[in-house]
């Protein structure tokens, strides 16, 4: 087991993608095993040693930034240990990186579901927060794929769990039950508690609050014989919109919108994006050696029915052409970060998905908010499920506060609209005021006495979903 304690060397693991400024910690503890993490976390636990888990560092939400402590880095548990196509699932450990982790899938004729935009991301981070990718639109969150979770609790016990468990043995922890009520749409905002739950489902999304993942067995399909994606553009965002409303009757593999601000950074990137978009979907869809030329043509009478041009539309049939439409709209987020190394200011930026039947308020309100406060804003996300990121990029003070007033408006209406204040990202440390408005003091409260149950000792990553001070209110409770 290696500990670095020299705060040069072990500054980066202060940072993540969400530009949280201030972490700190003593040292960075990396284990070479699941037993050597299992024997630090239990002196940890006795020692009442705070503990944040570090993983790839691309959670936008600070959840792997630690304000005081250690640090525990699993970039050691980065083995792939099985891949079965009889079976079709794979072990893996939960420092693999989720892009080393869908390739060597591939290579066996495979397809992991779970699309996070970063490459870089671990596969155990996007269970920890439950993520999604434009791909849930189809195959679901990560959630769906989780077959069974190796973990360490906070006690230093080595634990593992399957899908579909629900009674537990006498010596595991009694958790109480929640009374809060999740919307009905994709979430990963706190502790999940849908009746009808397996076990294993509180692990995934609780953002290393109650234990440390270190292992899972994921459920894999059969790889596509073909995938057909194209960028659609048109001169109405109102036809784009109803294009998407469209295309979810189908069995699109994602569906993603990009608004005109964010076509201007794709232009950035490329002169083929016509000057005058107002709006545009990116989808995917997976295509069968049969059925090809029916689904495409499809698609194609869709397109002309919404009022795009066919002649503006791009379309890639092979491997190669789409994975260049992949990188293309990934480059958005790699625009935003310049913008805000430029500025000096960070983003502000929204993770909220409402109902189908919402979604047009949610757009008009977004559009209308936006357009009236003068701050530069992009708007792209995966409108398939009703799940759109809205980023503020304030150039100075005024509108840095002004745009934090804006993200908490449309956090407000979201959730008024029976919608989620973080679809795919989770809270960690840059959200825990939306989740409030989500569920009210009592349902965080009933949040902070599922931690206890499991982490008495609270030194799991502490101020993530809800602040520590929470859990001193449940003790007097």
């Amino acid at each position: 087991m290696l500990i670095k304690t020299d705060q040069n060397s072990i500054k980066s693991y202060f940072e993540d993608s969400s530009n949280l400024k201030g972490g700190y910690a003593d040292s960075v503890v990396i284990p070479e095993n699941i037993n050597d993490l299992s024997e630090f976390v239990k002196k940890a636990n006795r020692d009442k040693l705070p503990i944040t888990i570090s993983g790839g560092g691309t959670s936008t939400t600070g959840s792997r930034i630690p304000f005081g402590g250690v640090v525990i880095s699993l970039e050691k548990f980065n083995k792939i240990i099985d891949i079965s196509k009889d079976r079709m699932c794979a072990v893996a450990e939960s420092g693999v990186l989720v892009e080393d982790f869908k390739n060597a899938c591939s290579e066996r004729g495979l397809f992991y579901a779970s699309h996070p935009t970063e490459k870089s991301a671990f596969l155990g981070g996007t269970i920890s927060t439950n993520a999604s990718g434009a791909r849930s639109f189809k195959y679901g969150p990560t959630r769906r794929q989780v077959k069974r979770l190796k973990m360490v609790l906070a006690t230093g016990r080595i634990f593992e769990i399957n899908r579909g468990e629900r009674i537990l043995s006498g010596k595991d922890p009694i958790v109480p039950l929640p009374t809060y009520k999740m919307p009905k749409v994709k979430s990963s905002a706190g502790y999940f508690a849908r009746e009808g739950a397996d076990y294993i489902d509180l692990f995934i999304g609780q953002e290393g609050t109650l234990s440390i993942i270190t292992e899972a067995e994921l459920s894999l399909s059969k790889m596509p014989y073909k995938i057909f994606s194209s960028f659609v553009f048109f001169k109405d965002a109102l036809d784009a919109w109803n294009f998407a409303a469209e295309a979810r009757r189908s069995s699109a593999l994602s569906i993603e919108y990009f608004d005109a601000n964010a076509l201007r950074l794709l232009k950035a990137k490329s002169d083929n994006v016509p000057g005058d978009a107002k709006g545009a979907i990116f989808f995917e869809q997976e295509l069968t050696e049969r059925g090809e030329g029916e689904i495409v043509d499809g698609w194609l009478k869709m397109i002309a029915k919404h009022n795009a041009s066919l002649d503006d539309t791009w379309a890639a049939m092979t491997r190669d052409e789409a994975e260049k439409f992949n990188q293309f709209r990934y480059s958005i987020p790699e625009s935003i970060n310049e913008i805000v190394r430029r500025t000096g200011y960070p983003r502000l930026s929204t993770d909220i998905a409402v109902p189908e039947e919402k979604l047009l308020e949610m757009m008009n309100f977004y559009v209308d908010t936006l357009t009236a406060c003068g701050i530069e804003h992009a708007i792209f996300g995966h409108i398939g499920e009703c799940h759109l990121h809205v980023n503020l990029l304030p150039k100075n003070e005024a509108q840095y506060k002004r745009s934090k007033d804006i993200c908490l408006s449309f956090i407000k209406k979201g959730v008024s609209l029976g919608g989620t204040v973080s679809s795919e990202h989770g809270i960690g440390k840059t959200r825990r005021e939306y989740l409030e408005v989500m569920y009210g003091r009592q349902g965080i409260i009933e949040m902070a006495r599922i931690k206890k149950a499991l982490d008495p000792n609270c030194i799991l990553g502490l101020d993530n979903i809800f602040p520590k001070e929470i859990l001193s209110m449940v003790d007097s409770a």
